[in-house]
This record gives C-alpha cells, structure tokens and sequence, in this order.
C-alpha cells in the first residue's frame, strides 16, 4: 500500500511540476529529505524518484516560463569557481573511476540547488520549501524525540536507511540545522493548532538531538542556542528558557549518555576521536602534497600509508573542512569557505537592509542559527555535498533579492515582543 500511495503522488505531481516548476523544487525536497521511498517494502523502495522529478524539472525549464535569472554577486561567483574546481580535481583524482561516481551525485544536487533558485519566484515560494523542509526531517526529529522519551534516551536515534541522514550524528545535525526553521513558521503562524503542532516540534527535536547521543550534536546544540539567544532581544526570558531545557534534558537523560558525553574531555582515549584525527591528518598532508587534492573517494589504504600517520587506520574525514581539503585541496577548501562566508553576509545584509517586523528580517536571524549548526556541528561529520547546507546557501541569495521587492508580510509586531524575537 505505502509503495503505490508513494508512487501516485509521485507520479501525479509531474503534470503540475511541467505547468508550475516550483512544484518540482518542492517534490524534489521531499524525496531528498524524507525519502518516503525508503518507507516502504516493495517496488517503490529501490524506484528512482528524484530521477524522474528532475528530469521534469528540466523539461520545465525549457519549455515553463515561470522562472528568474540567477542573480550575479561574490557568493554566485565564489560557488561557480568552486563548481569548476571539482570537476578539474575529479579529472585528476587518485581514484578518477570512484571521483566519477561521487562527482556526478555531487553535481546533481548541484544544479536542482540553482533550479531551486531559478524557479522559486516569490518569497510565498520560499516558505513553501521551508514547510517541506520541516516536516520532511522533522517526521524523524519529531519520532525521535518521541522514542527517546518512551525509552529514556537509553537507544540511539537513527535516520533513513541509504540517505545522507541515515547515521546518528548526521541526522542529529540535520535536525539542529531545521530547529530554527521550526522557530520560525512556529512564530509566523496565526493558527493556533499549528503554533501548538511547531512548539511540540521544536521541543522534540530537541530531546532527538540529544537521543542521538552524538557528541558533535550536543556541542552544536550549545553553539545554537547560545548564539539563539545573542539574536533574540527578550535575553532573560529566554536565557531562562534555554537553562532549563538544557538542565532538565541534562539530568533525565542515561548514564550510558553522560558517559558517552565525557569522552569529549577524554578524547585520547577514544578510537573514534582519534581515527578523526588520523583522518584530519590525512587530510592536511594529501593538501600539502597535492594541489588539486585526491579528488573525491581519495580514502583508501594506498592513500593512507602514504599520507596518514597510522596507515592501518582508513576512515573519511568526519569533518566537511578536511572533506572537503582532502577532496580538493587548499584551494578547494578556501572556496567553500568562501561560499559560507559570502552567504552569512548576505544573511547580515538583509537583516540589516529589512523590516525589523518583516518575516524576511526573522527567516534571515533564523537561517544564520541554522548555519551556526552547520558550521560547529559540521566539523565533526563529512556533510560538505549534502544538500540542506546548499539549498539554504540558495535561500540566502533568494532573500537578498526580495530586499530589491516589496517586503513580506509582516509579522505581527506585538506577537515578536511577546516571544523576545
């Protein structure tokens, strides 16, 4: 049942992607994210969704005139040299047959990111994609944070089979990236079963993080919140708030967590940790050696007694900087970078250029805690192409030409005092 239910709307979305192509951006989001496919038990668990809706989507784009220019600026210049970047370092990777693979699922995610920019025509488009955004991961932060209270975070939270979500740690940051999206449709919806529905989300994505028992997520969660509440202006209430979420989480949660939260401190004492080192090593001496780096999939045993202090100890980065500076070497690194960067002013630009009551001014605060995760929590996995981080790098400049428009709705002002934003 579930597999035929997947595959009718699947398949009943293409006519209406060919007539209105952000429809495609938005089905697109949900396969990538929630992979409902990944849901099921027959034919439409192995079936090549997101396949069939880009081709849609590039039909759409050829024949739809329902579409913008992409805007030129630092960040669009930065992300297209670093585009051609990988396809040179592909070119001369280590292991160019095993570079070609991941190159090409790389570039993929690529281009739907600037369709997504290409067809998201108003800002009303934009908060479409948050919605399937939040709830695509949100239906397993939301089940997590169910299942760590029903067990009492004594088992780990895991994410879909086969997806970039699927590890613990992944899904835990995945989660804190869209918390603050949560925050945000929590503080712009008018109906109240929705605001109750969001409030629940954030809190039990929250409590999913934490049952993750990933070390990197409960250091990201401090970076989150503590820089949530630098943004917010009502700093008591919500300081408040904040120490007794955290206390409360802090106390209920298993000993076998706090025990695995202390090897932070004890990292020597870890294999885990230190096989990241041993790969961050790696990482730095292949950049060194090799301008163009080993190219994609460069993590292997041959590399490794070449360029790792332990030769026997092969694992990938575990860190989207020295992912992506093994990828692709130093200059590969400092592109990506640059993209981040060139993204967070954009963020600043608009915060300070809009409406302090305008959704625009809150979207942009909340993207900006979004990407605090990324950036803390991101250090520690290797996440670099997944596609959350780019698509809200696409939000950004989509944000950023809405200053040039009429500004969005407002968000009622007295509702933004009330909750300290």
């Amino acid at each position: 049942m579930r597999d035929i239910l997947v595959t009718l709307i699947v398949f009943g979305s293409l006519p209406f992607i060919l007539k209105r192509p952000y429809v495609g951006i938005l089905m697109w989001a949900w396969i990538s994210y929630m992979n409902p496919h990944r849901l099921t038990y027959g034919f439409a668990y192995t079936m090549p969704f997101a396949q069939v809706i880009a081709i849609f989507i590039v039909l759409a784009f050829l024949f739809n005139k329902d579409k913008q220019k992409i805007p030129v600026d630092g960040t669009v210049v930065v992300w297209a040299l670093f585009l051609v970047w990988m396809s040179i370092t592909t070119v001369f990777a280590i292991y160019p047959d095993y570079a070609l693979v991941s190159y090409i699922k790389v570039m993929k995610i690529q281009l739907l990111t600037f369709f997504t920019i290409i067809f998201l025509t108003s800002f009303k488009k934009v908060e479409y994609l948050i919605w399937v955004i939040v709830l695509s991961i949100g239906y397993y932060s939301i089940k997590g944070g169910v299942f760590t209270l029903v067990t009492g975070g004594g088992f780990r939270v895991w994410g879909p089979p086969g997806t970039f979500i699927y590890e613990n740690n992944s899904l835990a940051l995945a989660t804190l990236m869209v918390i603050p999206l949560m925050y945000y449709l929590y503080s712009v919806e008018t109906k109240k079963w929705l605001k109750y529905g969001l409030g629940s989300a954030v809190f039990l994505s929250l409590v999913s993080a934490l049952g993750s028992q990933s070390r990197g997520a409960l250091l990201a969660a401090v970076a989150v919140l503590g820089f949530f509440w630098l943004k917010t202006k009502g700093k008591l209430i919500s300081g408040i708030a904040i120490l007794l979420v955290a206390g409360v989480g802090w106390q209920v949660m298993p000993q076998a967590w706090h025990d695995r939260m202390s090897t932070i401190s004890n990292y020597q004492e870890d294999r885990s940790a230190m096989g990241r080192i041993n790969a961050w090593t790696y990482s730095i001496n292949i950049a060194n050696d090799k301008l163009l780096g080993g190219g994609f999939d460069s993590w292997g045993k041959d590399t490794f007694s070449i360029y790792s202090p332990q030769a026997d100890f092969v694992a990938v980065a575990h860190s989207i900087y020295f992912n992506v500076l093994a990828d692709h070497g130093w200059i590969g690194l400092f592109l990506f970078l640059g993209i981040l960067y060139a993204s967070w002013r954009n963020l600043s630009t608009v915060i300070r250029l809009s409406e302090p009551d305008s959704r625009l001014n809150l979207l942009s605060r909340m993207l900006q805690v979004s990407f605090v995760a990324y950036l803390t929590g991101g250090a520690f996995l290797s996440l670099s192409y997944f596609d959350l981080p780019w698509h809200l790098i696409a939000i950004t400049l989509l944000l950023k030409k809405e200053l040039n428009t009429p500004q969005a709705v407002p968000v009622n002002q007295e509702q933004i005092t009330r909750q300290g934003l």
